[in-house]
């Protein structure tokens, strides 16, 4: 089990990602567009930088659902292979079964 804390960092992180993403992305358009002007161009940067850093998207890190495992998480289903591996040999996720050959 992860500490509580990292999970809720990450938690935290998700909302902020979520109510900066049009603003960053329209930044993003008006930094990349070099028919506009330089200072135009610039003054996006410099509101770019003033936004918080835990608002980038690359700052979230993918855990599972149930225990806040940070690898082996599968995006898919939200979990991690040990809670995905136990939940598809109990039968609680349909369409998914053990393969034996």
């Amino acid at each position: 089990m992860a500490k509580l804390s990292t999970v809720n960092r990450n938690n935290k992180r998700q909302k902020l990602v979520a109510k900066y993403f049009e603003k960053r992305k329209n930044l993003h358009k008006i930094i990349s567009n070099y028919s506009l002007d330089e200072d135009d161009r610039a003054k996006a940067r410099e509101q770019l930088q003033k936004l918080p850093r835990d608002s980038s998207a690359v700052r979230l890190r993918n855990r599972c659902e149930l225990t806040g495992r940070p690898r082996g998480v599968y995006s898919k289903f939200g979990l991690g292979r040990n809670k995905l591996r136990d939940m598809a040999m109990s039968g609680k996720i349909p369409g998914i079964i053990k393969a034996s050959w």
